[in-house]
């Protein structure tokens, strides 16, 4: 199980586009063949967005390559797969997109303890052009400082 602990796949380029204004945790339905390419660090979050449909949260684009030893039940790498989320988040979540410029992004995905695959998701702003270079400038900032000191 400790392996399975270790998965965590991120997505950098969400943290780039947006500034994130709150994140939660949520659960994921998958099938068997999903769950076990997961486990195999197999899944990509890049270009993945969420959305609402008849009240329940979905996320789409979410890559999870087929499992190598599946048979003829094996999963679609791209389908709509559905979060899961309490009564009380999701209805706070629907109202905060009704803001223009707002929308909810996987930021990362990983394996809990108990060996049950989450996705952070967070609720975010587009950044402008300038907050991006402001950001990459924060960055080279940190590790110049982080350099600096190490000597």
């Amino acid at each position: 199980m400790k392996l399975a602990a270790s998965i965590n796949i991120k997505n950098k380029k969400a943290s780039y586009d947006y500034t994130f204004i709150d994140t939660y945790t949520a659960g994921i339905v998958l099938t068997g063949t999903e769950i076990k390419s997961i486990r195999l660090g197999k899944a990509s979050l890049v270009d993945t967005f969420c959305y609402f449909s008849n009240g329940e949260l979905w996320v789409k684009n979410m890559n999870i390559t087929e499992y190598f030893y599946g048979s003829y039940n094996n999963h679609q790498a791209r389908r709509d797969r559905k979060l899961l989320l309490t009564k009380k988040e999701l209805e706070k979540l629907q109202r905060a997109i009704k803001d223009p410029g707002v929308t909810i992004v996987p930021s990362r995905m990983f394996i809990n303890d108990r060996g049950l695959c989450k996705v952070v998701i967070a609720l975010a702003k587009g950044k402008k052009e300038f907050d991006k270079r402001q950001s990459l400038k924060d960055r080279d900032d940190k590790r110049e400082m982080a350099r600096m000191f190490k000597h």
